[in-house]
């Protein structure tokens, strides 16, 4: 424990986030050519839920859920409600305590986002919300209450946890590179990946048939920006779902993994 103390002291930017492996996967990680599938052909439906195990340097250090809640009507336009939750396991609360909270909105045909909000307990307190004008084309940013300058959507633009749905809609296959319009409401820029192989890998969860994702980490800044070859990576099923089995990142604090452990199924009774 001496050792995990002195770890996290040295580099507490980092936070132990897993924002930091999930959220900027989905900001960053792009779509292909759409299936044109109506909402019932959707790969996920409300109920669904996506429950992660994120280690630091082989230290089991909290868990992160990914939820489809029931769909809600934003500004009188019927929209998915996703929500990532986050926290760290209660031994490794006084190293650094993580209670984090995603909610992200988009129209139901997910052509574009609608609203997303950013709650964050801690030291560093957050209460962020970027509101999404589509007749102004801007996206507006303001947390606890202070507003930042609107800055332009590019069309179909996405925040950073729809974008990982909207990306399951969608065909892969390897050698492909892909794009698409993402925006915290700082700044809007086109997210690249590329889909590396298909291949089979073990987690908590079971063996998946997958494919290897690495989006282009040119903009994500902070701690990655900071780290000479750094790199992030993510295995997703090689069927219509797309689900997330395993993350890894390396960075300069160290090298971090999520994995799969349980999945809950949604109901399509429930859009």
């Amino acid at each position: 424990m001496i050792v995990l103390s002195s770890q996290i002291k040295y580099k507490k930017k980092a936070k132990l986030r897993f924002i930091f492996i999930l959220t900027v996967l989905m900001a960053f990680i792009g779509l292909t050519e759409s299936t044109n599938g109506s909402e019932n052909d959707f790969p996920f439906h409300p109920g669904e839920k996506l429950t992660f195990q994120i280690k630091w340097a082989f230290i089991p250090a909290g868990e992160a859920v990914l939820e489809v809640l029931p769909s809600e009507s934003m500004n009188g336009v019927k929209s998915y409600h996703f929500a990532m939750t986050v926290k760290t396991y209660a031994y490794i609360d006084p190293f650094y305590k993580v209670r984090d909270r995603i909610d992200a909105y988009a129209d139901e045909e997910m052509t574009h986002s609608m609203l997303y909000k950013k709650r964050k307990e801690g030291k560093s307190k957050r209460d962020v919300v970027v509101n999404f004008n589509w007749e102004t084309k801007e996206a507006q940013y303001s947390n606890f209450g202070k507003k930042r300058e609107p800055v332009s959507l590019l069309p179909g633009s996405f925040d950073p946890l729809s974008v990982f749905y909207a990306f399951r809609l969608h065909d892969l296959n390897e050698d492909t590179e892909i794009e698409k319009p993402v925006t915290d409401g700082k700044k809007c820029v086109i997210g690249k990946a590329r889909v590396l192989k298909r291949e089979k890998v073990r987690v908590v969860s079971g063996q998946y048939d997958t494919y290897l994702v690495e989006p282009d980490i040119e903009h994500i800044g902070g701690v990655f920006e900071k780290t000479k070859n750094a790199r992030l990576q993510i295995w997703v099923t090689a069927d219509k779902r797309c689900i997330p089995v395993k993350i890894k990142s390396r960075v300069i604090v160290g090298s971090f993994v999520g994995e799969l452990i349980s999945i809950e199924k949604g109901d399509p009774g429930q859009q």
